[in-house]
């Protein structure tokens, strides 16, 4: 009897199977947004040229838009020239200014990460250190009073809009205290009441995260068998407990990083800044579709980078779910 010997082949490292399948969800993901962007101007009823330039427009004028924004082409034809000049950077033509749409992204796109950046690192230096303050006095039921208080007050705070908080602060720290500008951009000091606006709501979210993880590490065996070693207090919050804890922060962290880029939009309003959220609100008044386009998909990409990096993250931090994926 002649049996059949199994040559087993070469062992492919988890790591790269991992990598390899974000590296793919994040290529269709991002075709499909592309694809979404240039369908923006297909899909609207009627002529795009003709609603921005408005219906008094010559239609020679209609005529050289449309020829110059390659409306007057085929359709396929039309998509494989979007595709063609994303690669070189080519973000199309404002139709009210002639303006290329990347050089009002790259004018605009600092000042919108201007906040959002420093924003995102006052949620994080807020929420973590609250969150794990409140899960340890908290703990076995103990300080009722606190827990009511903590949680009663982040549950106000995320469920008030971002335009409301900035309409009240500006209401009460620039107007009526004039501590700080009522807008635009005018130094370090027009900084912190739009900072202010965008971090108040995520950092109450994400302190009550941090906090009920932080409450379900602290039951963990490998807690106790650290307080059994009497271990000082710090080393166990912030050495065993804090670091397991942070898997669902960094997940709901970099969605908030994303949020915080979208909020801009109201928060910019407000504060007359000049950032792609008041660039882009001005465009769909204006009916300038190109420049609404390319604004959209930088801010879809920066949706997909921050999930990849929070996967990457993740996958560092708990390689242990990366294999099981796998």
């Amino acid at each position: 009897m002649t049996g059949a010997i199994a040559v087993a082949g070469p062992k492919v490292s988890p790591w790269l199977t991992f990598g390899a399948r974000r590296l793919g969800r994040f290529v269709v993901s991002l075709w499909v947004l592309v694809t979404m962007a240039f369908l923006m101007i297909q899909l609207i009823p009627g002529d795009p040229v003709r609603s921005a330039l408005g219906l008094t427009a010559p239609i020679e004028l209609i005529n050289a838009r449309r020829a110059a924004l390659g409306l007057d082409h085929p359709l396929w034809q039309q998509y494989l020239d979007y595709f063609g000049g994303l690669f070189r950077g080519d973000f199309g033509t404002s139709m009210l200014t002639g303006q290329p749409v990347g050089d009002v992204i790259s004018d605009r796109l600092p000042a919108t990460l201007q906040l959002a950046l420093p924003a995102f690192v006052v949620v994080i230096a807020l929420a973590i250190p609250l969150g794990l303050t409140f899960a340890v006095l908290t703990r076995g039921g103990r300080h009722r009073g606190a827990e009511l208080g903590f949680t009663s007050t982040t549950v106000l705070f995320a469920a008030i809009p971002e335009f409301l908080v900035a309409v009240a602060l500006v209401a009460f720290f620039a107007v009526q205290l004039g501590w700080f500008p009522v807008a635009g951009h005018e130094g370090a000091g027009s900084l912190v009441l739009p900072i202010i606006a965008l971090a108040l709501g995520p950092a109450s979210t994400l302190s009550r995260i941090v906090r009920v993880e932080t409450l379900s590490v602290l039951g963990n065996d490998f807690v106790r068998t650290a307080r059994a070693k009497r271990l000082p207090a710090r080393i166990v919050y912030l050495r065993h407990a804090l670091p397991n804890a942070l898997t669902a922060t960094l997940t709901l962290g970099g969605l908030m990083l994303t949020s915080l880029v979208a909020g801009t939009v109201l928060v910019e309003n407000v504060f007359a800044w000049p950032g792609l959220g008041s660039t882009i609100s001005q465009s769909i008044l204006q009916k300038d579709y190109p420049l609404v386009q390319g604004i959209v998909l930088v801010y879809g990409i920066g949706v997909l980078l921050v999930n990849l990096i929070v996967d990457l993250l993740l996958a560092v931090l708990d390689p242990r779910s990366t294999i099981r994926e796998n």
